[in-house]
């Protein structure tokens, strides 16, 4: 009986101790995107032309970081939209709404073929480390359009792939990996009625990271 008992105290403790690694971890993550963001989201608001009173969209917000930075920068006559495919990330973006208190900042579901954003309801729209595995491309990038205003920018944030990686599923083999080029993303993204506007090479500036392409509709 003793040995029994040993034998579940000494589980729960694993269990314990596991779970408040789990934690911890989520912590660091959420803390590093938030840092990552606050640095980048003042250089992206200037290729955007962000300013007071403007809505924007996060296109593929995951855990928020960027909507949320971009929300208080925006507060309080301005407004992000936050979208995210699965319904799991979307409950993280509104856990995230009421955490940080950002009462300008709306999560809507997108799909896989459209972003689900109002019709000319955003001054800017971003998607940073999401193309690439947009499936539906033509559908998809029609829905951009229509979201933006007249005069609106689109940022399309990436990376190239890397030789010998995998492509994801569904997604275009013009690929060539996991990834996209910018040639791609330009050519794409100016088919569905955008104008190529500039690419920058390496995004953030002295990063090797990711490209910007900006669009302006």
């Amino acid at each position: 009986m003793i040995r029994l008992r040993l034998r579940w105290l000494t589980a729960a403790v694993v269990s314990a101790m596991a779970a408040t690694i789990v934690v911890e971890a989520q912590r660091q993550a959420t803390a590093q995107e938030m840092s990552t963001a606050e640095h980048d989201v003042p250089l992206l608001s200037d290729v955007l032309e962000v300013t007071a009173g403007m809505t924007i969209a996060d296109v593929g917000a995951g855990m928020g970081a960027m909507s949320i930075v971009f929300a208080k920068r925006l507060a309080p006559a301005g407004r992000v939209f936050s979208t995210d495919l699965s319904e799991s990330a979307v409950r993280v973006l509104r856990d995230a709404v009421t955490r940080e208190g950002v009462s300008n900042m709306t999560v809507i579901q997108g799909a896989p073929s459209s972003t689900n954003l109002p019709d000319a309801c955003c001054d800017a729209i971003f998607m940073r480390d999401v193309y690439h595995h947009i499936v539906d491309v033509a559908a998809f990038n029609r829905s951009l359009l229509v979201a933006l205003k007249p005069g609106g920018r689109l940022a399309i944030i990436d990376f190239e792939p890397r030789k010998g990686s995998k492509l994801p599923e569904g997604v275009n083999p013009n690929r060539g990996g996991h990834g996209v080029t910018p040639a791609i993303v330009q050519q794409e993204v100016s088919a569905a009625g955008l104008k190529f506007d500039r690419a920058i090479a390496h995004w953030p500036p002295g990063s090797t990271d990711f490209f910007l392409v900006l669009f302006r509709r």
